[in-house]
């Protein structure tokens, strides 16, 4: 009794997983497919891999649990126990996940790339810069005289940007 039990949930844990890895395969292509046709960063797509990656991995283990014998009851505690907790630290944090959630936000939605133009239309410190990097907190922006500004992503989403030059790097890099 106690064996054919642990073979049943064995059997469950390997489908399972074996569930895991084609949805986070499919999730992968395809979140490399939509950032190479929009011509996004190679760092960029491997950074929202990992985040699908990472909440496939937390329901994965969601319905591991699940199948090795754990109360739904149990785990509905514990989980909002520890997302109570992490929603304190969050909130105390708030600027970071807001720049983490902006740069997830651009990924799909941005319609700017590496190496165009843009002034940001900021009314206290104005920003024409080329964009030189997109990272998950930030966007690295080179003015011309060469100065490297840093401006957070969740600002980005909130000033008007206006398209200046479109593959502005290459005649950046033939002036200096």
């Amino acid at each position: 009794m106690f064996l054919d039990h642990l073979q049943s949930e064995f059997g469950s844990s390997a489908i399972l997983l074996l569930v895991f890895i084609i949805i986070r395969s499919i999730l992968k292509i395809s979140i490399k497919k939509i950032g190479r046709t929009s011509g996004i960063n190679d760092a960029r797509i491997g950074l929202i891999s990992r985040y699908t990656t990472f909440t496939l991995l937390l329901i994965f283990l969601l319905f591991l649990a699940y199948i090795l014998g754990a109360e739904l009851e149990n785990l509905a505690v514990i989980f909002s126990s520890v997302f109570a907790v992490i929603g304190v630290g969050l909130f105390a944090i708030w600027s970071i996940l807001s720049n983490i959630t902006s740069g997830i936000i651009m990924f799909f939605s941005f319609p700017y790339k590496v190496g165009d133009k843009i002034k940001i239309h900021d009314k206290d410190a104005p920003i024409e810069a080329i964009i030189e990097d997109i990272r998950a907190f930030q966007l690295h922006l080179r003015q011309d005289n060469g100065d490297l500004v840093t401006y957070p992503n969740n600002l980005i989403l909130q000033k008007a940007v206006t398209l200046v030059q479109k593959d502005a790097i290459e005649d950046f890099g033939d002036m200096h």
